[in-house]
């Protein structure tokens, strides 16, 4: 019989609330997602009103619930946080998306983790400008916030964020999109609103449309690179592409750019890093669900020294080793998470599938993990992961979508990260604990009350 525990009820009345505190110490947060500083990785994810009965009153402008962790992995502490929640800038409006998009990161080093939170529909009149906001860390969780200055005119500031120390001070800095450019934050930052110099990032040669955002430390030289994800227009061709800057001491510089599809569809592609090889030197998966009439496909783009070299390739459903077939609406890599979930110090990959059928069940949805090791990711060390895994609770559902959002982290501090998967129509997510092989059904469970998941 296959068991779970539900730990992460959504509550509507008696939220933690949101109050600061002094700093427990001036050094940085270990984890970058541990917002109440006891060691453990928490959970920040986008809230929306799930219709059911006895369910979650509505925050229609949107909502971030944050699941605490401790040893066991997640536990039932939760916080929700919203517009009008107590010292947070702005006010919850119907077709806003606060918490559309979030990052974390200890941005004031005082050891707990903040949160940055994105409201790209935020408007100003009736041109829906955007809005940035940090949440910060305390001994109570997350409490109080600052607004992040737009730094121009174009609209949907927010609907993309990362973080990370792009040149290498010991402060975490934020890269945002605004409009159709990406701009570098530099830390540090302080809750009256101080922060350092801004950089506006735009591609030369045609027209450069920034839409997604990925961090991660490629060279190897511990300051984090960047990965824009865009469209670029000349007088003869509009493609996708992701285009890599490295960390530098002063800031992010231009470097290769990779073309992930030789057509226009403007929706946005997903990207993790994650050193699949081992060899020091992080490489960045770029999905693509939409080739193929929706089948899917993920470039890997391996790293160097200098940064992505001349070694790429593609997986797919078509590859060989992969369970499945590669069929029409599918979506293979409609998202995409990095981390090492059997503590063999290869970085892993998991790939959202949420189009897959499962018998004569359309659109239930799966995920492909792939196991990195020599050599890098490879259909043979992959596996499909839904909801027939033994002790995965709720049994195959059509339309579930289950892979629709991922999340690869070590939430008990075993060495091996455990791999949360989204069930949208359930405002829902399974965790698998990470297990030699890969991950695992059995000790799964089920965190609700969340309608996304933040890389």
């Amino acid at each position: 019989m296959r068991t779970t525990v539900a730990i992460a009820a959504l509550l509507t009345a008696g939220l933690t609330p949101l109050t600061l505190t002094s700093p427990a110490s001036a050094a940085a947060a270990k984890h970058f997602d541990d917002f109440n500083g006891d060691g453990y990785r928490d959970l920040a994810a986008p809230h929306m009103y799930s219709g059911m009965t006895g369910g979650p009153v509505d925050f229609s402008g949107g909502a971030v619930l944050v699941t605490f962790g401790g040893p066991a992995g997640l536990t039932t502490r939760t916080q929700l946080i919203h517009q009008d929640s107590a010292g947070v800038p702005g006010v919850s409006e119907g077709g806003d998306q606060f918490g559309q998009e979030l990052a974390s990161a200890d941005l004031n080093s005082d050891g707990y983790a903040d949160l940055v939170v994105g409201n790209p529909s935020e408007e100003s009149g009736t041109t829906p400008v955007g809005s940035v906001t940090l949440l910060w860390g305390s001994s109570n969780g997350l409490g109080g916030g600052t607004a992040l200055p737009r730094k121009n005119g174009g609209p949907w500031f927010g609907r993309d964020l990362a973080t990370g120390d792009f040149n290498g001070d010991g402060k975490a800095d934020i890269a945002a999109i605004s409009g159709s450019d990406a701009y570098l934050y530099r830390g540090g930052f302080t809750k009256t609103g101080s922060l350092g110099a801004v950089t506006k990032y735009d591609k030369e040669g045609g027209g450069w449309y920034s839409d997604g955002l990925a961090a991660g430390k490629v060279t190897g030289d511990g300051k984090t690179d960047l990965v824009i994800l865009g469209t670029h227009a000349t007088d003869i061709t509009v493609r996708s592409e992701a285009w890599f800057l490295k960390g530098t001491s002063g800031g992010l510089t231009s470097g290769p750019t990779k073309v992930i599809a030789s057509t226009y569809r403007h929706e946005l592609h997903e990207a993790t890093i994650g050193d699949f090889d081992k060899n020091g030197y992080g490489d960045i998966a770029v999905a693509n669900p939409y080739e193929s009439s929706d089948r899917g496909t993920v470039t890997l783009w391996y790293g160097t020294s200098t940064g992505p070299g001349s070694k790429s390739a593609k997986l797919s459903q078509a590859t060989s080793g992969v369970v499945g077939a590669a069929e029409p609406n599918d979506g293979f890599g409609s998202a995409l998470s990095a981390g090492d979930t059997d503590g063999d110090g290869y970085a892993d990959l998991a790939v959202g599938v949420p189009g897959e059928s499962v018998g004569t069940k359309e659109y239930a949805g799966g995920a492909h993990l792939f196991r990195g090791g020599s050599g890098g990711l490879s259909g043979a060390r992959s596996a499909m992961i839904d909801k027939t895994l033994p002790g995965v609770a709720g049994g195959t559902v059509a339309e579930d979508m289950f892979g629709s959002d991922l999340r690869v982290r070590d939430l008990n501090r075993d060495g091996k990260a455990e791999l949360t998967v989204l069930v949208p129509w359930e405002n829902a997510a399974r965790v698998l604990p990470g297990a030699n092989g890969g991950v695992t059904g059995l000790g799964s469970y089920i965190v609700i009350g969340i309608s996304g998941l933040p890389e």
